[in-house]
């Protein structure tokens, strides 16, 4: 027998209904509401049924698109005894994939109700897991755009940097200070010129939190470490830091960076900005998957220290303002040493005598939610040796200035040769990438190889992504001989410098080739020297 049409399909009754609830509520809200005449209106018949699916065709009738589940599969299930609606989802899968059963139960529930002669509700409902209402496009990717691409992750110092009128940089995934522009000055050359040149002659504070850093523990840390760098770590005494070198499997250079050994089974690993997930990722599969007879627990600390790094003649005559009784003398202390100590009355510190920029230079690591009040504890600190707050293009310059390779050096094609490091590596030990760093054309002696240049008229400028070219030769592919990685203009030479990979570089020094630019219209002369170009003995990085 039918079952009867609903109560309020035709116009009529709906409208009447409407009418009728319209007073209740308002009746319930304590207003005084007359009963209002609903509209007239005709009824048409209704007879409406449910349809679920179309039982005489001869092909499948789908009920879960997402999992293929058919009408028929319903009916076998209930053949086979699967008739509860927990059991029916998972013995065909029915509303397992992202509906959640929102969609596809509702007709397979239907089917299984009738099968066994009960209503839709007397069957009942699988229990619905979130999301419970649809979820609009919108929620899940419209913020994808502009600025909120992704998360702008502040240093430590961020608001501290604001105030001092920072502009800043996305720098990986954090926003750095990339220079401090001052009142009167023209452009941002000017202001970088000035922040360099402080350093060199007096002092400049930088936030370095950025870098990543890694706390290794365990009795084979040291073995890991030698594992995965090209150079000896194990051998490292307590208190020191050795800068190393990674490979890839491909015997390409993956990241550098410094690591200190702070105990016989304790050490910490910085790494570049970019590459700090990279790494920590590379440690974890040398861990699981290479070598899992390691005891070595890894934990990523980037956020838990905020670092920041002073530089200058009078570097350590300021960190002695803010620390409260070590001994960071150069005895004590010497270039590449490391010590734990209070700062700023009690703090606990880290304090590596370390050097990006060639100065003398200490970085010091507090717990992140004190990176702020350190920095204005060295401003303070540094007042009477006119301190000055430097960025991104400040370290660029005085990292060019020093020869220091940095990700334009490190993009993935260069090994540890190219980059005049190959000395570093250990022939006393296996590393990831040492067998295939030994291929024949790492090994070619026609193979660009870092060095420095400097242009022949000192007034003109040099550009990144310039192709060195022979005196003679036509600007043709076939004659191109290496290009530009990094410039800079050096306040202290008073004109641009640069660092690039030539064919034999380190031999040419002396000779003249033309760094030729098409795009920007620049075809000058270059002169091959070494690329150290500041203090190449490094007697004020050890002072």
């Amino acid at each position: 027998m039918r079952a009867p049409p609903p109560a309020f399909f035709g116009l009529a009754a709906c409208l009447a209904d409407g009418a009728s609830k319209g007073a209740e509520i308002a009746r319930d809200l304590g207003l005084a509401a007359a009963a209002i005449p609903a509209p007239h209106a005709g009824d048409a018949a209704a007879d409406i049924q449910p349809f679920w699916h179309v039982t005489q065709s001869r092909g499948p009738a789908f009920v879960d698109l997402q999992n293929d589940v058919t009408a028929k599969d319903i009916a076998i299930a209930h053949g086979e005894g699967f008739r509860s609606v927990e059991h029916l989802k998972r013995y065909t899968t029915l509303g397992m994939a992202t509906d959640q059963g929102k969609t596809s139960n509702v007709t397979g529930l239907a089917i299984m109700a009738s099968l066994t002669g009960q209503s839709i509700e007397a069957a009942g409902t699988t229990i619905f897991r979130p999301p419970y209402t649809p979820v609009a496009i919108g929620v899940l990717a419209g913020h994808h755009r502009g600025r909120d691409f992704r998360p702008i992750r502040p240093t430590p110092t961020h608001q501290w940097a604001e105030s001092q009128g920072a502009k800043f940089v996305e720098t990986g995934l954090w926003l750095r200070a990339q220079y401090f522009p001052r009142a009167g000055e023209s452009d941002w050359l000017e202001t970088v010129t000035r922040e360099v040149t402080n350093v060199r002659t007096s002092v400049g504070l930088i936030d370095v939190s950025t870098f990543g850093k890694i706390d290794l523990q365990g009795k084979d840390a040291g073995a890991l470490l030698d594992f995965a760098y090209i150079n000896m770590f194990s051998t490292l005494p307590i208190g020191r830091a050795r800068y190393g070198v990674m490979l890839r499997e491909d015997g390409i250079v993956m990241d550098d960076g410094t690591t200190t050994r702070f105990g016989d089974n304790h050490y910490v690993m910085t790494t570049t900005t970019v590459n700090a997930a990279k790494v920590f990722q590379h440690l974890e599969f040398c861990l699981q998957v290479l070598r899992p007879d390691f005891d070595v627990q890894l934990t990523s600390v980037s956020e838990q220290w905020a670092q920041i790094a002073i530089a200058g003649p009078n570097a350590r005559k300021v960190l002695a303002g803010i620390v409260d009784s070590a001994d960071i003398s150069n005895e004590a202390l010497p270039y590449m040493g490391a010590i734990e100590a209070d700062v700023l009355g009690g703090t606990p510190a880290r304090i590596f005598r370390l050097s990006f920029s060639g100065e003398l230079g200490y970085e010091i690591a507090v717990p992140a939610r004190h990176g702020q009040r350190l920095a204005q504890a060295l401003m303070e600190a540094g007042r009477s040796f006119d301190i000055t707050p430097y960025g991104t293009e400040a370290l660029g310059v005085m990292r060019i200035e020093k020869g220091h390779v940095s990700g334009s050096e490190l993009n993935g094609q260069t090994s540890a040769r190219d980059l005049g490091l190959g000395r570093m590596a250990s022939s006393k030990k296996d590393y990831i990438g040492r067998v295939m760093a030994q291929r024949p054309a790492f090994l070619d002696p026609d193979r660009p190889v870092l060095a420095g240049f400097r242009p022949v008229d000192r007034s003109q400028r040099l550009r990144a992504g310039a192709h060195f070219l022979g005196l003679n030769k036509p600007a043709d592919i076939k004659f191109d001989e290496g290009y530009m990685t990094s410039v800079a203009y050096s306040p202290s030479l008073r004109h641009w410098i640069g660092l690039g990979m030539l064919n034999r570089g380190p031999e040419r020094i002396g000779d003249i080739v033309r760094a030729y630019d098409p795009i920007r219209g620049a075809d000058i002369e270059v002169e091959i020297c070494a690329p150290t170009f500041i203090d190449p003995e490094g007697v004020r990085l050890r002072g």
